[in-house]
């Protein structure tokens, strides 16, 4: 087979089946749009069994040396990538991850994928906060008691795909997968039960943070005195809340998911011990036929208990100068990432000061856009504007810098992002906030905000509890044992 493969699928309202029936394979993700509830993610997509994964923290000596065909040719080997790129070496993923896409949007086939398609293979995986460290100079002074991979990216051969607007499932396949394994994946997805399967899941103690509120009030002060001092205008402080659990972690996505839907769900199994439950309702970057976009969250309300209280905090937000302001800053940061990499004169803001409404609070989201001309741009635009600047602050570096001086533990996956970079040129990704991070037998979630001049310090330190509470409350008054 040298061309890509659509092979037409009875349409799923929802992949957790699919995704029960190839549950067993390497890596499975699935990225879940929860799609009655939000119209602009109208496309579900699952994967697993990667040709290989790039995972810098374990040394590429852990990725074979070739990525091979299934029929026994070599397809890429990562050996020869340095030869010419300097940049592209084991201490370098960003760059390896770039050459590769490049040779990946380079592939006959490639050039004649569709582009009604979200993802017609190509890489698919999470990056955390940490891996900005690939991409700038920064400190790491904090406790790292997370054993999950900086990043950890997969190079997929196959995916099944949802459209929500079309009404239809498709399994794609392409020219890396032979007919032996496109056959097995085929033969799963026709027999599948159609009822997911959950194991038990168990809470053992209630969530507990990483910080007291005497703790944080110290850390609001400091972050204060930088901002007094021009250092930052705005810096992003979190906590970490952690519990351990016993059981199958599908079964807390499951809950969760009825519980707070969001529009960029996803779940990933990284091993038997390890998972990702991210719940997040901001996009980082999209890239469609060209078209870059991000879509910054900045400004918080809590949802109220009547339609006229719900209607009042919608209405503060909208007018609140401060949030507004604090949203500025970010579409202004962003203006100046997308800036570096998307073609001159294409940075746009087409929305400033969206209200957008989620389960237990409203958010204020703008749109920033640009524009690339290459297929392989994608994902470089992406690495040049990591992480988001809404969850770091602003100037950037070093707001980084402070956070690092101040928060006292990794974030992990927490502000990293979910993304995918497709063969076809499509790219789209997560800022994987309302996330928990499974670690044998722990679960950590963080919340945070952007810390600003006339924030207060109370009000910052409530709206933490506020953003997380649904997640955390929901799995100890379901699972708490």
């Amino acid at each position: 087979m040298s061309e890509l493969k659509r092979v037409t699928l009875p349409y799923q309202a929802s992949l957790l089946p699919f995704f029960q029936a190839v549950r067993d394979l390497p890596f499975p993700a699935l990225l879940d749009s929860n799609h009655e509830h939000f119209p602009d993610t109208q496309y579900d997509i699952l994967v697993a069994n990667p040709l290989a994964r790039i995972r810098p923290t374990s040394g590429f000596s852990s990725v074979e040396t070739s990525i091979l065909w299934r029929n026994g040719h070599a397809l890429y080997d990562l050996q020869d990538f340095g030869n010419s790129s300097n940049e592209a070496t084991p201490a370098n993923p960003i760059a390896l991850l770039n050459e590769l896409m490049t040779r990946i949007c380079q592939e006959p086939w490639a050039l004649s994928a569709p582009k009604d398609l979200p993802f017609t293979g190509g890489l698919l995986g999470y990056y955390g906060y940490e891996s900005g460290h690939f991409v700038e100079q920064l400190p790491d002074s904090v406790i790292h008691d997370i054993h999950l991979d900086t990043l950890d990216i997969g190079l997929f051969g196959w995916a099944v795909i949802t459209s929500h607007t079309n009404k239809t499932t498709e399994l794609i396949v392409t020219p890396w997968c032979d007919e032996t394994e496109s056959a097995d994946i085929l033969k799963r997805l026709t027999q599948v039960n159609t009822t997911t399967q959950v194991h038990g899941f168990t809470l053992k103690a209630p969530f507990r943070s990483n910080m007291t509120a005497k703790d944080y009030a110290e850390k609001f002060a400091k972050v204060q005195d930088y901002i007094q001092s021009g250092d930052c205008y705005q810096v992003n402080l979190a906590q970490r809340f952690s519990s351990q659990y016993q059981g199958d972690t599908f079964h807390a996505y499951q809950t969760l998911r009825e519980v707070c839907p969001t529009p960029f769900s996803a779940y990933i199994e990284l091993s038997a011990e390890q998972s990702l439950l991210s719940h997040s309702p901001e996009r980082f970057l999209l890239c469609d036929k060209g078209r870059v976009e991000s879509k910054p969250i900045k400004g918080t309300m809590a949802r109220g208990a009547t339609p006229e209280e719900d209607k009042a905090n919608a209405d503060w937000l909208l007018a609140s100068e401060k949030n507004r302001s604090e949203n500025l800053m970010i579409v202004d940061l962003l203006r100046n990432d997308l800036g570096r990499t998307c073609l001159t004169g294409s940075i746009k803001v087409p929305a400033l000061f969206k209200l957008e409404s989620y389960a237990n609070v409203h958010h204020l989201v703008s749109t920033v856009e640009g524009q690339v001309d290459r297929a392989d741009q994608a994902i470089r635009v992406f690495h040049q504007s990591f992480p988001g600047g809404s969850i770091t602050g602003a100037p950037k570096i070093r707001a980084m810098q402070i956070i690092d001086e101040l928060e006292p533990h990794e974030r992990s996956v927490y502000c990293g992002s979910i993304a995918y970079f497709s063969a076809n040129g499509q790219m789209d990704s997560s800022i994987t906030i309302r996330t928990l991070v499974a670690d044998h037998g722990v679960l950590h979630c963080w919340a945070g905000g952007g810390l600003v001049a006339d924030s207060k310090c109370e009000e910052e330190y409530e709206e933490t509890f506020t953003k997380v509470g649904k997640l955390t409350h929901t799995l100890e008054n379901v699972f708490l044992k």
